[in-house]
């Protein structure tokens, strides 16, 4: 009985990544892996964990359920990494509470809009390669940027060359709508789908009479030289 009570009192979502500094921030627990040459996050982060630094490590993706266990985080610090590929359910299980998630200064070029948009969390994107496309714009829009780096929001790449190294919210004011290029996109490619369906149609059609009028003939043929059809003509 001795021995199930101190496993009971055992505070296990209180420990500590080895390679982290677990404090006490204003009555909250911070857990502070800057610069630890982490590659990806870790699994043993404490589940009461309020603040969370990761930032300046070489974590390249942040998988799905990556902090599902955490609902208790309100800020996320990711920055600094080499951070290329986020899921679409990377931030799933901390939507509710978290109040900063800073993706600055990485690799990312583009971003799964379902990842962003669940959350109520101020956003900081600045410094990365953005690929501006729909999905890019859409995140504009609808989630909640951190005011002061909007503005660094480059585009990297994009789909016309004039708007290579210009902010995506400068093109944006300008009148561009990368969502509306790519639905110009998709209707010309069902134009050409349905183009292409149609024209099977017609060539089955030739093909069908074609095929009807030649057995046709060879049954006209074929009662053509019956007996009793010559004799009767």
């Amino acid at each position: 009985q001795a021995f199930f009570c101190l496993l009971l009192c055992i505070p296990w979502g209180s420990s500590c990544p080895r390679s982290c500094q677990c404090t006490e921030r204003a009555g909250a627990k911070a857990v502070l892996c800057s610069s630890r040459h982490l590659e990806e996050i870790p699994k043993d982060i404490p589940r009461d964990a309020v603040f969370l630094k990761l930032d300046a490590n070489s974590i390249t993706r942040i998988p799905s359920n990556a902090f599902r266990h955490l609902s208790h985080l309100e800020e996320i610090d990711l920055s600094r990494n080499a951070i290329e590929k986020i899921d679409r359910a990377a931030f799933k299980g901390v939507a509710a509470g978290l109040r900063t998630l800073d993706l600055s200064s990485n690799h990312i070029r583009s971003i799964p809009k379902e990842a962003l948009l669940a959350l109520n969390a101020k956003l900081r994107l600045a410094n990365n390669p953005w690929h501006c496309e729909c999905a890019l714009q859409e995140v504009l829009w609808e989630a909640r940027l951190d005011p002061d780096s909007v503005q660094d929001i480059t585009c990297h790449t994009a789909p016309q060359e004039e708007y290579v190294g210009k902010p995506l919210l400068q093109v944006l004011d300008a009148g561009v709508n990368f969502c509306s290029v790519r639905q110009r996109t998709m209707d010309v490619a069902m134009f050409i789908a349905m183009f292409g369906w149609f024209a099977m149609v017609i060539v089955y059609v030739i093909c069908y009479v074609r095929h009807n009028r030649e057995d046709a003939c060879r049954h006209g043929d074929y009662l053509k030289s019956l007996p009793g059809t010559q004799a009767h003509a």
